[in-house]
């Protein structure tokens, strides 16, 4: 059992919405000082979306990819920053022609859908395996797609972290490993609580533990009411630990989080109570420094 851990906090995400709740951060100027704040409550890493200032859904601009980046840096504040590749991988299905896309899809090429990470050279950008229904669209990630980005991912010192939201995501892991594709160990990130992906209780974070390839480093989150649950549990069983307003919005049932700090500073007194401790982002350095591909 580890005592330390890195602790990541999404930001803002792609699904919360601003009619949810008026705590989620919209602007750079607010998305840059979230993370600025959580990292001072002892997160290590910013997982890092950016939405339309004006509309506040969700965007792929890289100007407001740098702009949030530019403001993280200016303040001093050391956190490790991880961008989302994400966006881009949604597709509708129209109900009169299911092979004609229908309003909602975002389907993209894989180079598109990294040319943030060229361009601005995060130390992180999640890379998603999963292939799924989720909410009203099917999510796509063809292998195809999924080499091709990791290509680009690794090809500006970023490192790719893995998220999986089912076995068989582990699965095609192994056989990009396999094939050289990634370059192992990778950092997983397990997710957990989607809709027909992992459930969200402790018996099934300790089966996708125990399939993902040995001396790999992993974190795992659940969404909505189960963050902190399954966060003690990701603890417990070895793993890393992620929150924030993108998984979940609220501090107590019925309750909002009014910003991610509370979300974080709450993380941190669950776990400072078993004796464990968050790292700052240079330990978190040093404890990736054993995945494939860091050069940091």
């Amino acid at each position: 059992m580890r005592r330390k851990y890195i602790l990541t906090c999404a930001v803002t995400g792609n699904i919360t919405t601003p009619e949810q709740t008026p705590h989620l951060p919209i602007t750079p100027e607010q998305i840059a000082n979230a993370a600025i704040e959580a990292a001072k409550a002892g997160a290590a890493v910013a997982h890092i979306h950016v939405r339309d200032p004006a509309t506040g859904k969700p965007s792929m601009s890289i100007d407001l990819y740098r702009e949030v980046m530019d403001r993280i840096r200016a303040s001093g504040t050391d956190v490790v920053i991880n961008l989302t590749t994400g966006p881009g991988g949604r597709y509708v299905p129209s109900l009169d022609n299911p092979r004609e896309a229908a309003a909602g899809s975002t389907l993209l090429p894989p180079d598109e859908r990294v040319a943030h990470i060229v361009a601005l050279k995060p130390e992180i950008a999640t890379l998603d395996l999963n292939t799924m229904w989720s909410g009203s669209a099917v999510v796509i990630n063809a292998p195809w797609s999924i080499t091709r980005m990791a290509e680009l991912i690794y090809s500006v010192g970023t490192i790719p972290e893995l998220e999986v939201f089912d076995s068989g995501d582990i699965g095609l892991a192994k056989k990009l490993m396999a094939d050289g594709v990634l370059k192992g160990p990778c950092l997983f990130q397990v997710c957990m609580g989607i809709r027909y992906g992992f459930d969200w209780d402790p018996a099934t974070l300790n089966y996708a533990k125990s399939i993902i390839p040995p001396g790999s480093p992993w974190a795992a989150f659940a969404i909505g009411r189960m963050e902190f649950p399954m966060l003690a549990q990701a603890w417990l069983l070895g793993g890393h630990v992620r929150v924030g307003l993108e998984d979940n919005i609220y501090l107590n049932k019925g309750e909002l989080a009014v910003s991610n700090t509370v979300l974080v500073e709450r993380a941190v007194r669950i776990l400072r109570e078993f004796g464990a401790e968050p790292m700052t982002a240079a330990e978190a350095r040093a404890e990736l420094s054993q995945v494939g591909g860091w050069s940091r």
